[in-house]
């Protein structure tokens, strides 16, 4: 195990279990090391469940996409029985990858050697491969992957025989029932690649202490840092909520079960290790991430609104706060890198919990569940 993942390892087995008040940030390796994402791909994105997307995004038999979850093809696929799947995307003849992009079909055609699929997976096809010994085609598929609709986001998990998703996350229920995020519509959706650590924005999007300070001109406006209040985390969730300011009208054209306090309410969620959502009565916004190196990670954002009443000049204003806040955060992340990586960077301690106690939370899950992988590279070392 190298001198910085030993560093990594020790650090959060000191910070596990310590409260709030004794929180403090992470070593800039923690960001910046190089084998920390390898371990984070296999401890984490490879066993935990990730989202892949809105299921609006398929919303029609046919409908499909490709997404990458540790650096393996998926295929996300709404059957022509009416089903959401998600499959392997990789030929079972040679490797390789079966599609790519987004589109409607009902069947998926191998580009190298014409091996074709239905849109459940099964083999359809095979040109000139006659039937043999070691070879049926009836028992021939794209494997199915571990896939569940929660809230209207398409949950995936490529470990076999993975625990259910929804009852990880049923402690979120009192706080995010009333907003029904399953009925609202995706009127936005982009993908980017940041130059920074993927924990980074994570953390970013998780803690309200910036949003005063870095999004003056944006966010504080609309949510000012001072009105943030952490909630308890989850063994699969943490997060906070932040209220709206008083000129704002927060939730006006929200579901009408919401309270009047929920309305003016939003429920920021992160669902580790990479997905993040901004709940508000009206609109909210979400982010799926992929890590791609230390210092790169591929990030799918989108925003989904409440109803269908919604002249498109509003629609964009919302998008155009949108993609301004993401591009402050931005700007501000990738300059971090840097700092992350300079010799006289060191750990500080954390503002109170209403305002970074989401990122102490996510140390802990980061702790708990990369335990086991320190504890494994060290053993090996010995």
């Amino acid at each position: 195990m190298s001198d910085a993942l030993a560093m990594i390892g020790h650090t959060l087995a000191a910070y596990r279990d310590k409260p709030h008040e004794a929180a403090r940030s992470m070593p800039g390796a923690f960001y910046t090391a190089p084998e920390m994402v390898d371990v984070e791909r296999d401890w984490l994105f490879a066993r935990e469940w990730v989202c892949a997307g809105r299921a609006e995004e398929v919303s029609q038999p046919g409908d499909w996409f490709s997404y990458t979850i540790a650096g393996e093809p998926v295929l996300v696929v709404h059957g022509a029985d009416g089903r959401i799947r998600a499959l392997s995307n990789v030929c079972r003849h040679r490797g390789m990858v079966v599609a790519r992009g987004s589109g409607h079909a009902d069947r998926f055609a191998c580009p190298y050697h014409a091996w074709t699929y239905d849109t459940t997976g099964q083999l359809i096809g095979a040109p000139y491969i006659a039937e043999r010994p070691d070879f049926d085609r009836k028992t021939c598929r794209l494997p199915a992957l571990s896939c569940e609709i929660w809230q209207g986001f398409i949950m995936v998990n490529l470990t076999p025989d993975a625990a259910p998703f929804a009852p990880q996350v049923a402690g979120l229920a009192p706080m995010i029932a009333n907003y029904h995020l399953e009925s609202m519509r995706l009127r936005y959706l982009a993908t980017e690649t940041w130059a920074t650590n993927w924990k980074s924005l994570m953390e970013n999007f998780m803690e309200g202490y910036h949003l005063s300070p870095l999004h003056r001109r944006t966010l504080h406006k609309v949510n000012p840092t001072k009105l943030c209040r952490h909630f308890p985390p989850g063994e699969g969730y943490f997060g906070y909520q932040v209220g709206f300011a008083a000129h704002i009208p927060g939730g006006a054209q929200g579901h009408a079960d919401l309270s009047e306090e929920e309305a003016r309410t939003c429920v920021m969620v992160g669902l580790p290790p990479g997905f993040a959502i901004g709940g508000a009565g009206d609109y909210s916004s979400f982010l799926c991430l992929e890590p791609q190196a230390a210092d790169s990670v591929r990030v799918k954002m989108g925003l989904i609104f409440q109803g269908e009443d919604w002249p498109q000049t509003v629609v964009d204003r919302a998008i155009a706060l949108f993609q301004e806040t993401m591009a402050e955060d931005k700007d501000v992340l990738v300059a971090m890198m840097h700092g992350l990586g300079a010799r006289h960077h060191a750990t500080g301690p954390l503002a109170p919990a209403a305002y970074e106690g989401p990122i102490w939370d996510f140390t802990q899950y980061l702790a708990r569940r990369l335990a086991p992988a320190f504890a494994e590279r060290a053993q090996a070392a010995e």
